[in-house]
């Protein structure tokens, strides 16, 4: 089962199709209590002796941390709920006369519980929401680890606006993940997805992208047979590295290695032949073409899929990917210095590639110089970006940042939302044009290369900065683990989960 990326609205639809089909609300929020509870059990063992404190608010979140003080008390953990507003919903009334009345305090706790506002909540929080926001701090400070359920208090499920909030050390989500979560990180912590019993009415059609994992890759991947070899695995040709900017195409060509490729050919500013010949002894190396000339017929020909950008260079550019694009109408990722040729002409761009399998790849500064906006409007609205991204180009276009947002023409969108800030460096785009490259000649569908593309670089830099911190990783290290990224293991879940996602950065 997938899961899926909401809004609010897209959140409280799902639950309500649930209800009108004849789920019992109350069995939802006693289903989401108790996945909490036994989260909080299986990940905080030190609960059992020192105990849980839980913060309540009014309407249904409130609920769901009453349900989490009911089922501590059978297993066995010292719960003490603290009602900053008493409960107001009938569900969220309900849930209370589940817990026994108690005089239990509970002075220095092991785990704290955010369950005072919940997905419905937007506008920062006031008065006695905003007094018990700070007591969760000041417990956080005194080594307390914090819970939130469904999402931190403060946090707007939608835009991942927070002027105060809760800051966790787990979110458990239910049934789907909200954007709020993928553009805070931070605030989140780790993210576990808990199954709520929603079931088909998750995945109502209503646009909500997916959710990529490793499952989702590997039913698109395809394998590499017995009988493979140099040409069914595919060739590939990098156009980019202008003089003294080989490393962007190198760095593309390893990637694509590592991801498959069965050739890879790279055409580039005769300054950086050279170097390409010596850094990427596997692949091969011929110069531009000459000033005035058209790309060599029998180099098109060998081709299944054109990447053009890396190292280009803004200097040459437009001229550059004009004159290819109209020399080859196969598949193709555009990426960097090709992008950015196009600033503010997204559409011209678009007339160029046609009705081709083609994958865009911006960056939030390269997407507001395409849409000819501000960069503020790209960070605060990236699904909506990317949305307007594929629409204007009529390509794939594939958003990165935190998350990666993938838009497809057909209507289909999709989040990877793995990775680390090991990406936040030069080069990176580079490493990920590469794959997707590879991935566009073997899958043959723009969209699907597209995500799996960004889940498996995302993946690479996690296995890179696992165990040390992300200063000191470089992208050397993500594409040395590109090789064991493509086993595509799966999280390991508890019962009930749909889905994990690790803390994000040092802190």
């Amino acid at each position: 089962m997938h899961v899926f990326v909401v809004t609010a609205e897209q959140a409280v639809a799902r639950d309500r199709a649930a209800i009108e089909a004849g789920i019992n609300s109350r069995l939802l929020m006693r289903r989401a209590g108790q996945r909490a509870a036994h989260c909080i059990a299986a990940r905080f063992p030190r609960c059992h002796d020192d105990g849980v404190v839980i913060f309540t608010g009014p309407g249904n979140n409130g609920g769901d941390g009453w349900v989490v003080a009911a089922e501590c008390a059978e297993l066995g953990i010292p719960a003490e709920v603290r009602a900053v507003v008493e409960p107001r919903t009938p569900d969220a009334i309900w849930a209370r006369s589940l817990v026994s009345a108690s005089s239990l305090q509970i002075a220095t706790p092991a785990v704290v519980v955010d369950a005072m506002l919940g997905t419905g909540a937007s506008g920062a929080p006031r008065d006695e929401i905003a007094e018990a926001i700070a007591e969760v701090a000041a417990l956080k400070d005194r080594e307390a680890s914090v819970v939130a359920l469904d999402l931190p208090t403060g946090l707007d499920a939608t835009t991942g606006v927070a002027t105060v909030s809760v800051v966790a050390d787990l979110t458990v989500s239910f049934g789907t993940v909200k954007r709020g979560h993928l553009m805070r990180r931070d605030l989140c912590g780790e993210l576990v997805v808990a199954d709520i019993g929603l079931g088909a009415h998750a995945a109502i059609d209503d646009g909500a992208p997916t959710l990529i994992d490793a499952s989702w890759v590997r039913d698109r991947l395809p394998g590499i047979g017995a009988r493979a070899h140099k040409g069914t695995r595919r060739r590939l040709l990098l156009v980019g590295a202008t003089a003294g900017m080989a490393g962007a195409t190198i760095l593309a060509a390893r990637a694509a290695l590592r991801s498959g490729a069965g050739m890879v050919r790279c055409c580039v500013h005769p300054a950086s032949v050279a170097p390409l010949q010596s850094a990427v002894p596997e692949a091969t190396v011929v110069p531009w073409p000459a000033p005035g000339a058209s790309p060599d017929a029998d180099l098109l020909e060998w081709a299944d899929a054109l990447l053009i950008g890396p190292g280009l260079g803004l200097g040459e550019a437009r001229p550059q990917v004009e004159m290819w694009l109209r020399a080859w109408s196969g598949p193709t990722v555009i990426d960097a210095d090709a992008l950015s040729a196009f600033a503010g002409d997204l559409e011209s761009l678009g007339a160029l590639l046609s009705s081709r399998p083609a994958i865009l790849t911006p960056h939030a500064g390269e997407a507001a110089r395409l849409l000819g906006g501000p960069i503020d409007d790209v960070l605060d609205r990236p699904f909506e970006t990317a949305r307007a991204l594929c629409e204007r180009s009529r390509a794939v276009a594939l958003l990165k940042g935190v998350p990666t947002i993938v838009a497809s023409p057909g209507g289909a969108s999709f989040v990877s939302a793995r990775g680390t800030p090991a990406l936040a460096t030069a080069g990176s785009g580079d490493v990920l044009g590469g794959i997707l490259t590879t991935l566009l000649a073997q899958c043959g569908k723009a969209s699907d290369a597209a995500a799996i593309g960004a889940f498996v670089h995302g993946r690479a830099a996690e296995l890179a900065t696992a165990g040390r911190p992300v200063r000191g990783v470089v992208l050397a290290d993500v594409l040395a683990e590109l090789a064991e990224t493509w086993r595509l293991e799966d999280d390991a879940l508890n019962d009930g989960e749909l889905a994990w996602l690790p803390r994000v950065g040092d802190a």
